[in-house]
């Protein structure tokens, strides 16, 4: 953005566009001063950031180094984007200077997925990647099989009984319209075995994910403290029996000491719309030799925000779930390998999640 003038409003801003229930009273005496940008100037009316982004003001005119803020909120809804600058910016900012201003994104996503697509390097591994075996390690069962949820159809029953009898790769593949995160929830309360509780269950978030945004029934599942969200210690997450994140995100369990093999499930939700070294995050780092990973997706479906054209040219728009969809076993539609679900009015998950078994 060329030549604009910038709006300096005061922490009461938190409370304009914040839940103010999550808001203590530190808050609202807090003497912070934000740089709020309207940006429906931009290309395509609003660039794609996020909290922790950063955001570039150089005076108009000037050859000078820019000022670099750090976005602390985007309020989507209001195209604008509040930016926390340092104590030099303010001291040479008066109202009627004009500014040139770029965003750059945070690289910390990025490492992540370097780091999760060396890990999935490792020759162990190979069976994850690339699939193309028949063979299945089965277990045996010979206990009646109880749902909680009776709405489920034939084939998410069917689903759930294929899920329960195996461990280790190749994945399981679930195709279609899927059900919703309500529903989906209720079905990993099928297969844990028992109806569940709150406390069985933690949503890990980006640690500057906007409260905002995060569904009022999901907040209890979360750790949040000193405006970020957190993740208990390693013991308290050994606790948890089904622990929900998004990709990313879940670097943070690896972090904490989480480590591959841990979960006796885990679903890769709506892994479709992920690109692929995004998925790996949580596959590479966290599934082990004896983990059943199931993953869900739906055909037509590609990874949003690749921006690198070399990136979409050499294949990243092609997620881990349509590669792997389109090999053996599952081409064939193996029922052991996979299962399509068809339910026109469901939706698909934008999370995913792991479970441990007790």
């Amino acid at each position: 953005m060329k030549n604009i003038t910038l709006k300096l409003p005061d922490a009461e801003i938190i409370k304009k566009y914040g839940r103010k229930e999550y808001f203590s009273e530190s808050h609202e005496k807090d003497d912070k001063t934000f740089v709020e940008f309207e940006i429906d100037s931009c290309r395509e009316r609003r660039p794609f950031l996020l909290s922790r982004d950063f955001a570039l003001a150089r005076p108009s005119g000037q050859k000078t180094e820019p000022y670099q803020g750090v976005i602390y909120r985007v309020v989507i809804k209001n195209n604008i984007v509040l930016v926390e600058f340092g104590e030099d910016f303010y001291l040479q900012h008066h109202p009627t200077r004009k500014y040139d201003v770029s965003f750059s994104f945070n690289r910390v996503c990025l490492k992540r997925a370097h780091q999760a697509i060396e890990a999935a390097s490792d020759p162990s591994f190979k069976k994850f990647l690339f699939p193309g075996s028949a063979h299945r390690k089965s277990i045996p069962s010979s206990a009646p099989l109880h749902f909680f949820n009776h709405k489920l159809d034939e084939y998410q029953r069917s689903a759930v009984q294929e899920i329960l009898s195996f461990r280790g790769s190749p994945p399981y593949v679930v195709e279609g319209p899927l059900c919703s995160q309500k529903e989906f929830k209720t079905t990993i309360k099928d297969w844990i075995g028992s109806p569940g509780s709150k406390s069985d269950m933690f949503r890990a978030n980006a640690a500057f994910r906007e409260i905002d945004g995060v569904p009022m029934d999901i907040l209890p599942s979360c750790m949040y403290e000193k405006d970020c969200f957190g993740c208990p210690s390693i013991q308290e997450l050994r606790k948890f029996r089904v622990i929900l994140s998004t990709f990313v995100s879940s670097f943070r369990l690896h972090n904490e000491g989480i480590v591959a093999g841990h979960f006796s499930h885990m679903f890769l939700v709506d892994a479709s719309s992920a690109t692929e070294p995004e998925t790996m995050v949580a596959l590479a780092n966290l599934a082990g030799e004896n983990t059943a990973v199931i993953v869900t997706g739906a055909s037509g479906k590609h990874p949003g925000w690749v921006r690198s054209n070399i990136a979409r040219e050499k294949g990243l728009m092609r997620s881990y779930f349509e590669r792997i969809r389109d090999s053996q076993p599952y081409r064939s539609l193996h029922p052991k390998f996979i299962k399509q679900l068809v339910d026109p009015e469901s939706k698909s998950f934008d999370s995913y999640s792991y479970a441990r078994e007790s």
